[in-house]
């Protein structure tokens, strides 16, 4: 038997408190453009399938803007896990996922799916290409990828952020797309098993630097060089940390290390605030 899960975040709650009687709310963070009927009742309000959550605890998540809160079988629970490291989902629309305080999406001048189309649209998949995602988080490049036709293996090294996708209704054509293949490992040692010359497009966008320096490393972009094909395109998310306070570019960085990996092309792109390359069209033969 299939437990229903609600979604409420502070905006539902605000509404269900200044509610009586039935009211519409969207119990999906706004996945399913749909509004289920609750009722709102003098101390506590009942969802569709029955369960009862008390107004005490309602006013509590309508104070707090900072997490989403989801109902399963009449228990309310806040969307974090909680051991070395502390990961939530953010009530953003659609929602980030924060680890350790840091989001894993820009969420200040654009909302995580305009950040994500950014990333996609800097090297746009088409129907019928392999696309490499490096590092899966909630899955919406994954998603995007394979919306515009593309077959994609994305790849995800943290099982705590497994589940936290698999609890987000946004995330849900992860797991159930025909198109998207999703394997767990570090990025590094999963690259190094494809054959060369796999992907036409490889979206790379890490953790920071401080989390996983080697996903930086020209080791590793000369593993991504091999498994792109002639003419393939590379999109790497980079950010500006540190600049603006410790005069550091890591852009220039990056962009240095793909050169040398054999990338062309090499060149940034500001609105999705990473660079691109590709790999060359033709092999040149050594005179030697």
């Amino acid at each position: 038997m299939n437990t229903k899960t609600y979604f409420l975040t502070f905006r539902e709650a605000r509404k269900l408190l200044f509610a009586r009687g039935e009211v519409g709310v969207n119990l999906s963070l706004g996945k399913i453009k749909r509004e289920l009927p609750v009722l709102a009742e003098e101390h506590e309000i009942v969802l569709p399938d029955g369960s009862r959550i008390e107004r005490e605890i309602l006013e509590k998540i309508a104070k707090d803007e900072g997490n989403i809160y989801f109902v399963r079988g009449g228990e309310v629970f806040k969307a974090i896990i909680a051991g070395q490291h502390f990961y939530k989902l953010v009530p953003t629309i659609p929602p980030t996922i924060e680890i350790d305080g840091i989001r894993m999406h820009r969420t200040k001048e654009v909302t995580p799916l305009e950040d994500t189309i950014n990333k996609v649209n800097a090297v746009m998949p088409k129907e019928g290409e392999t696309v490499l995602d490096t590092c899966m988080g909630l899955g919406y490049t994954a998603i995007e990828s394979a919306k515009r036709g593309a077959y994609v293996f994305t790849i995800e090294k943290d099982p705590n952020v497994i589940e936290l996708a698999k609890l987000n209704p946004w995330s849900w054509e992860l797991f159930h797309s025909q198109n998207i293949q999703v394997i767990r490992g570090d990025a590094l040692e999963v690259v190094k098993k494809f054959k060369g010359g796999t992907f036409d497009v490889i979206i790379h966008d890490p953790p920071r630097f401080s989390l996983a320096g080697h996903l930086y490393s020209e080791e590793f972009y000369r593993e991504l060089f091999r498994v792109l094909k002639k003419g393939g395109r590379l999109f790497h998310y980079v950010g500006n940390p540190g600049k603006k306070y410790r005069r550091k570019d890591l852009q220039r960085g990056v962009m240095e290390r793909l050169r040398r990996a054999g990338f062309v092309g090499v060149k940034k792109v500001e609105k999705a605030l990473g660079v691109v390359g590709k790999k060359h069209e033709l092999e040149f033969e050594s005179l030697k």
